[in-house]
């Protein structure tokens, strides 16, 4: 089982460092990681969170962790799973490093 709040995680670190209660928006908080970050830490990160996804903890697993980490994001009103979401995180990190 996902230890939830685990702070030596790196996929915590990065979910709740970067989509925490006082961010403007999910989409906000994306965009300034992206543009604040360098190129590297965003190849770790898109390591890190895919490593994640294709570990063998069920997806129920997963999206209770992404959520309990998230606390800045409520899932039902962007009407996604949390890894599904996550996926989506991935594939825009990608771009973006693509880009830099």
């Amino acid at each position: 089982m996902l230890s939830i709040n685990n702070h030596d995680d790196p996929v915590f670190q990065f979910l709740a460092g970067t989509f925490h209660q006082d961010i403007e928006s999910p989409e906000d908080a994306l965009q300034e990681l992206i543009l604040d970050e360098s190129k590297e830490y965003l190849e770790y990160i898109v390591v890190i969170l895919t490593d994640f996804i294709k570990n063998e903890y069920s997806d129920i697993e997963k999206n209770e962790y992404i959520q309990s980490c998230t606390d800045g994001i409520y899932f039902p009103i962007l009407n996604v799973k949390p890894v599904e979401w996550l996926n989506d995180i991935i594939k825009k990190i990608t771009k973006a490093i693509n880009i830099k």
